[in-house]
């Protein structure tokens, strides 16, 4: 997590995406939407537009789908997740409305399909023209089935739109011929090798922070990581003032690590809550969606990680009307050396600002 003199390029990205594994997607945009922001906050200044080229254009080298959450993938896990899709068709793993969609009313989640394979690329609000009078043609149902759809590797995304909103179409219009005709993966050994990729990005890290890192159920983690433990891919490990047994990727562990980077909020390093709380002793949570009256930081706040510790978090915005960096408020751990803190503080907001293209940063750190 260093700043480079010159700005990263594609091989820099792809490679931090590949390692990672997985980048979490939010519509949020009071500073920058959030999958923006792990490779701004490992590699510098990077150009943005090399996110949605990766993502959106050919040739194309990542996905969208459910990882962790909404989420931006590596094409080459595309196999990997092809059992959460089968589940899924049969509404499995999915939200319960959608289940239910799909068992009442299959037909019409086929009628939404068609019309893209029809009409070409389409978002839910493009349906709107269309609706019917029938009580399963509404906007909603429509998005329902957007979504079973999307869930069951039918559709994915072409695109988004300014506004952020998604825009499908056929998955196989989308997804390169090589990686749809990887032979199938048999559901274990695809969950062994998610596990191993959500090891190997966390270092070190619990049964629960492994099956998290890609949402699986405890009775599949479970077993992957005893299958992984047996292969001598995962090593049982005891993390000292840490309850629960842990395991680590490699045996080999970096004596010190320097780094310098202000986090998302859905950063993978921190988007679980309990293990940065166990990690860095860091007690953090996102107050978006709390009454202003109610709270204590702020409303979009960044953890700011300095060599091995998260040392402050900072509630930013960018008034883009103003070009300025606006910061709101800086709350420092406790027992950091302040002084040494703000300055570095000072220096990661002045970079995050001509990335930005903001002319200038103002509010008190």
């Amino acid at each position: 997590m260093a700043a480079r003199d010159e700005p990263a390029g594609r091989r820099a990205f792809l490679a931090l995406v590949k390692r990672i594994g997985v980048v979490q997607m939010d519509s949020v945009n009071v500073l920058v939407r959030s999958h923006y922001m792990p490779a701004f906050s490992r590699l510098g200044r990077y150009d943005p537009a090399l996110l949605d080229e990766a993502a959106y254009a050919s040739p194309r080298a990542l996905f969208e789908y459910w990882g962790h959450a909404a989420s931006l993938l590596p094409l080459e896990t595309y196999p990997l997740l092809r059992w959460r899709m089968e589940r899924a068709r049969s509404g499995v793993g999915t939200w319960g409305s959608i289940g239910i969609l799909l068992h009442e009313n299959p037909a019409f989640v086929e009628t939404v399909r068609r019309q893209i394979e029809e009409r070409g690329a389409l978002a839910a609000s493009d349906f709107e023209g269309a609706r019917g009078t029938g009580s399963w043609w509404g906007w909603s149902d429509t998005k329902r089935a957007l979504e079973a759809l999307f869930w069951s590797g039918a559709i994915t995304t072409r695109w988004r739109r300014p506004s952020f909103e998604r825009v499908y179409d056929l998955t196989e219009r989308v997804i390169p011929a090589r990686i749809l005709a990887t032979a199938p993966i048999a559901e274990p050994d695809a969950q062994r090798e998610l596990i191993a990729i959500a090891a190997r990005a966390q270092g070190v890290a619990t049964e629960y922070d492994l099956r998290d890192y890609f949402r699986l159920g405890p009775a599949d983690a479970r077993a992957r990581i005893a299958e992984l433990v047996e292969a001598g891919r995962l090593v049982p490990v005891d993390v000292e003032d840490w309850r629960q047994p842990a395991y680590l990727a490699a045996p080999r562990v970096p004596r010190r690590i320097e780094c310098d980077a202000l986090l998302s909020p859905f950063d993978s390093l921190v988007w679980n809550r309990p293990r940065t709380q166990r990690l860095f002793g860091f007690d953090y949570r996102i107050e978006i969606y709390t009454p202003s009256h109610g709270r204590i930081h702020g409303y979009y706040v960044l953890p700011y990680l300095l060599d091995e510790k998260l040392v402050a978090r900072v509630d930013l915005k960018a008034d883009r009307a103003t070009r300025t960096l606006l910061v709101l408020a800086a709350h420092y751990e406790p027992g950091v050396d302040r002084r040494a803190v703000r300055s570095r503080l000072r220096e990661r907001l002045g970079t995050l600002c001509s990335w930005l293209k903001l002319d200038r940063v103002t509010g008190r750190c």
